[in-house]
């Protein structure tokens, strides 16, 4: 695997850092949990459960990961982590600024141990400036950086979306651009270096079309106000058993094939001027047409066409199309029991190398005899180490 060579200890709970270190485990980094035992990853709690009371979703976003439990208020969990970075090249961690700190494992700290060491904090504003230490959610950063205020409708307003854009477009995606960027640095400069990645920072940045233009003009774009945020026909539209599909046929051939195929061949014009007034009979033509069959019918149809119009699924039927089947982007894991689970697969396709999913996310301290034995600790010492409390 490309990355292979990379080990990290990984600090962080929930969904940004889990995220950014299952991309890195399912392209071949060594992935380390340290998780406190006193302090649980509310993922492992989050429904649905499996069988035995566990998480599916904590199962995916720590697959292939080995876990070390440790507490870290003790200082002889500290000094393992120590001994432990001597040997790793990244850190990745997801505390509220200067956590790490008063641990002692902060990057200003562990450098001297490990000058090649890249430290990565994943924070929803940023380690600099007057938001620094607020608490937040994937809710509050797209309505800091602007995203929020136009997605939705007039009638509604802002709308929750319903995946993390913030945390995982925002803080996963951008956390490993630039570890994977440092890492190349290193290999010039011979030195590591320390990240700061602000989920907010990251979904303004997000912004890429309508932030360019409202940066431009000084005129921000408004709910139901653009071409792609619901002021055309670029939109989804409700069949009559109350089921969508997605209407995005912008270029001239697949606008020609769209008007054809609901009957209306005169509204092709109207496609290309997106003027309210041009718009309107072409969304009210759309919204009678689809919705005077069901959803079956409308798959028949379009399912032989190349005119941008796609059904609207669910996550389980998305699993079992026939294009996420011929990408085999659903994978089975196997269990901390040795039992099969499905996922969501590593959507990065290497024509060398394919991902080994070694397996779904472990308990706490799973792999702590394993991890410690490596480092050249006895079982009497390890032993000593649990009945201490610095191990969970």
């Amino acid at each position: 695997m490309p990355l292979k060579s990379l080990k990290v200890l990984d600090f962080s709970t929930l969904l940004p850092g889990p995220f950014a270190t299952m991309m890195l485990a399912d392209m071949g980094a060594e992935v380390l949990r340290i998780e406190a035992p006193n302090r649980q990853d509310l993922t492992r709690i989050l429904p649905p459960l499996d069988e035995q009371g566990v998480s599916y979703i904590h199962q995916t976003l720590n697959r292939s990961k080995r876990s070390l439990g440790l507490n870290l208020k003790k200082p002889d969990a500290v000094e393992l982590v120590k001994k432990l970075v001597a040997e790793y090249d990244i850190v990745i961690e997801q505390f509220r600024p200067g956590v790490m700190q008063r641990f002692g494992l902060d990057y200003q700290t562990l450098k001297p141990i490990n000058p090649k060491l890249i430290y990565c904090s994943i924070t929803g504003y940023g380690q600099t400036g007057p938001y620094k230490h607020r608490g937040g959610h994937d809710i509050n950063y797209l309505a800091i950086a602007g995203v929020a205020s136009y997605t939705g409708t007039k009638e509604t307003g802002p709308i929750p979306v319903g995946f993390q854009i913030a945390d995982v477009a925002g803080g996963s995606m951008h956390a490993v651009n630039g570890i994977l960027a440092a890492v190349i640095e290193r290999q010039i400069s011979g030195e590591g270096q320390y990240i700061d990645i602000s989920m907010t920072d990251a979904a303004f940045a997000l912004n890429a079309m309508s932030g360019a233009g409202a940066l431009g003009s000084g005129i921000a774009p408004g709910l139901e106000q653009e071409t792609l945020n619901g002021a055309s026909f670029y939109n989804h539209y409700e069949t009559n058993d109350g089921r969508h599909f997605s209407v995005g046929s912008i270029e001239p051939a697949f606008m020609q094939q769209l008007c054809q195929t609901i009957g209306r061949e005169d509204l092709i014009k109207n496609g290309f001027d997106y003027s309210a007034e041009s718009q309107a009979p072409l969304i009210a033509a759309l919204k009678v047409a689809f919705k005077q069959h069901d959803f079956d019918y409308w798959q028949d149809v379009f399912v032989k066409l190349d005119a941008c119009v796609e059904p609207t699924l669910t996550v389980v039927e998305a699993a079992e199309h026939p294009q996420m089947q011929a990408r085999n982007m659903v994978v089975e894991v196997s269990t901390e029991d040795n039992n099969k689970i499905k996922q969501i697969a590593s959507p990065i396709k290497f024509s060398r190398n394919q991902p080994n999913y070694t397996s779904a996310g472990c308990s706490v301290g799973h792999h702590n005899q394993e991890v410690l034995a490596e480092m050249g600790f006895s079982s009497e010492e390890i032993e000593t180490m649990q009945v201490n409390g610095v191990l969970g």
